[in-house]
């Protein structure tokens, strides 16, 4: 098995704590590694760092072989501009399988919290199980809804799949896919909650290298032709302006849009962990204790008939609140955001203003 682990988002809507020097996924949130650090972590006994591929924004290669030093240097690439997703996996699928016709994939953001290695491992191996079933197999995890989020995408189940002959390495259900739903509206969400048989997309998968890759190429060749020159020049000292030229002319896509949406044999796992993607400022009252006005409070803060609110600051920056409820307050040494939890998603409109007013410092 081999790891692809996506660490090349902006994390615009972490801002102002997340920032294109040091973005969503290089923070300490919920403990004392980044969340690439945590990732890395998750596949320790699993997968080895020589079998690991970790696909960030070129800008950031460095901080990341300084924050990973037992990696080797060929395990960290760095993209020449953000193409989303299904460039950066069809990529990584071509260069596995110089190395290995056989190759199956794990592939995993970044920017999220997982409660147990143990299990997340367990879940991998039975996935892995699944695919050796039926090579055809592509395997993503499903989180099952504690809430109706806006914010995700959704998957409804259908039938049940056949377990492996030999004995199940975890008893975790898998289900074939009927479809993938885009992010709904509220009442559309809590209508997927009250029917049941609906997951959250965690944005994890499992495949075979060659299968993902032909899906790939099926739906759209132009992409896959073009990465397999990025993948031919590889091993050559022009590998980084073929990256370059090739990868700026490819037109950026998700892989759910690419492949899963309207791919046949898309299998789903109830994920047997505890999953929290850390998308926004809400997440962090997943991830950090409350106080007696629910406040979530990272950082020096006092309060005055305030509550439901979430703050972050530095533990030598006071921030008082009185009367504040429902809002998000983020200090930072050149930047402040306060911004009612219902808009929060305005946030990423914010970063595209300040973006407008040509303050890049800021972003």
């Amino acid at each position: 098995m081999y790891a692809v682990i996506m660490a090349g988002g902006s994390g615009t809507r972490f801002w102002p704590v997340s920032r294109q020097p040091c973005p969503k996924q290089l923070l300490q949130i919920g403990g004392t590694q980044t969340l690439l650090q945590a990732a890395t972590a998750r596949l320790e006994n699993l997968v080895p760092p020589a079998d690991t591929l970790i696909i960030t924004h070129q800008n950031l290669v460095e901080t990341v072989r300084q924050l990973l030093p037992d990696y080797p240097q060929p395990s960290i690439l760095g993209e020449p501009c953000r193409r989303n997703t299904a460039p950066c996996i069809a990529l990584a699928a071509a260069l596995l399988l110089q190395r290995d016709a056989e190759a199956t994939m794990l592939v995993m953001p970044a920017d999220h919290l997982i409660d147990s290695r143990d299990t997340f491992q367990l879940a991998v191996q039975q996935a892995e199980q699944w695919v050796q079933q039926d090579a055809d197999r592509l395997v993503t995890f499903g989180i099952k809804p504690s809430y109706p989020a806006e914010s995700f995408g959704y998957i409804q189940s259908g039938n049940t799949i056949n377990q492996p002959s030999e004995s199940p390495i975890l008893q975790a259900a898998g289900f074939e896919v009927k479809q993938f739903c885009e992010k709904p509206p509220p009442e559309v969400a809590a209508a997927y909650l009250d029917q049941g048989g609906y997951f959250w997309n965690s944005g994890i998968f499992l495949w075979q290298a060659q299968t993902i890759l032909a899906a790939i190429e099926h739906r759209n060749p132009n992409l896959v032709q073009r990465v397999m020159r990025i993948a031919e020049a590889y091993s050559h000292e022009t590998f980084e302006d073929v990256w370059a030229t090739e990868y700026e002319s490819i037109k950026g896509q998700s892989i759910d849009y690419a492949v899963m949406e309207d791919y046949n044999k898309v299998v789903v796992m109830e994920a047997p962990f505890q999953w929290n993607d850390v998308g926004s400022w809400q997440a962090l009252e997943k991830v950090y204790p409350q106080d007696e006005n629910n406040n979530t409070i990272i950082g020096k803060h006092i309060s005055i008939q305030s509550g439901n609110n979430i703050i972050w600051t530095s533990d030598d920056h006071l921030v008082a609140t009185v009367g504040m409820r429902n809002c998000i307050i983020v200090h930072t040494t050149d930047a402040t955001l306060v911004a009612n939890k219902d808009d929060e998603e305005a946030v990423r409109n914010v970063v595209a203003l300040i973006q407008s007013q040509g303050w890049d410092h800021l972003l």
